[in-house]
């Protein structure tokens, strides 16, 4: 992996330049949302529905990244039930440099949903280490996902408000947020100017036309000026990190 800007001596990129890099601003007091994907050069967010085949071990080493230096993992249903989301895994190296960090061992996955519709026997809830959380709302049902272990947070009447669903987490000590889409909460996320930092991994293919892009749904009400803060490069992939503009 090679950084291309901002430039640094020549070499290998290390996990303490990663880190560095990515890491969270220091002394949050609020929500602090980076979002993660990876498209194909011609915009698509997947290959035959999953964006397993848009990706590489550069942006996984990335993703896992993400994963590491995050209080917390945000995920929509329709992402968490495509992709078969379950407990974050976290070798004991991971869980030490997290601790070292100030952070807890393992992250727990937060699920946005306005129905409640995920399964309680799903491995969301039956293959993790430490309880999911579920954001939802009012009208929808709780019981059984509470039974199965998740803590859920009402977040709204009929839909989520984002907002409220990341005080609710900052209430936890739950700052550092990790977004790993889907589409449509990315765009919810836009259009209530809720992103500090986009990370877009960019594949060298051309998927075709039938694919959605990264982000889908709720208009935002202008543009979200961004500033490019670093760019790496491996086989052809290209790691883009864009950041809030300062006094935007």
């Amino acid at each position: 992996m090679q950084l291309l800007w901002p430039t640094t001596p020549a070499g290998a990129v290390s996990d303490a330049d990663l880190e560095r890099l990515y890491g969270y601003p220091e002394d949050l007091s609020q929500a602090w949302v980076q979002v993660n994907f990876v498209s194909s050069a011609d915009g698509a967010v997947a290959v035959d529905e999953l964006s397993e085949g848009l990706s590489h071990p550069a942006d996984k080493r990335i993703f896992l990244l993400g994963r590491l230096l995050s209080d917390v993992i945000l995920v929509g249903a329709g992402t968490a039930r495509a992709e078969g989301y379950r407990g974050a895994r976290v070798s004991p190296e991971r869980a030490a440099r997290r601790v070292a960090l100030g952070l807890s061992e393992v992250p727990p996955i937060a699920v946005v949903t306005r129905s409640g519709e995920l399964d309680p026997a799903g491995p969301l809830f039956t293959d993790t280490k430490v309880p999911p959380i579920v954001l939802t709302t009012e009208k929808a049902p709780r019981a059984a996902l509470e039974r199965a272990g998740a803590e859920v947070l009402v977040a709204g009447a009929d839909d989520v408000d984002l907002p409220r669903a990341l005080e609710l987490l900052g209430e936890r000590g739950l700052y550092r947020i990790d977004c790993e889409g889907g589409p449509t909460l990315f765009g919810d996320l836009i259009a209530n100017d809720l992103v500090d930092q986009l990370c877009l991994t960019v594949a060298p293919l051309l998927a075709g036309a039938g694919a959605g892009r990264i982000a889908f749904g709720r208009p935002s009400p202008e543009p979200r000026r961004m500033d490019l803060a670093s760019l790496l490069h491996e086989d052809g992939f290209t790691m883009l990190r864009y950041r809030r503009r300062e006094g935007g």
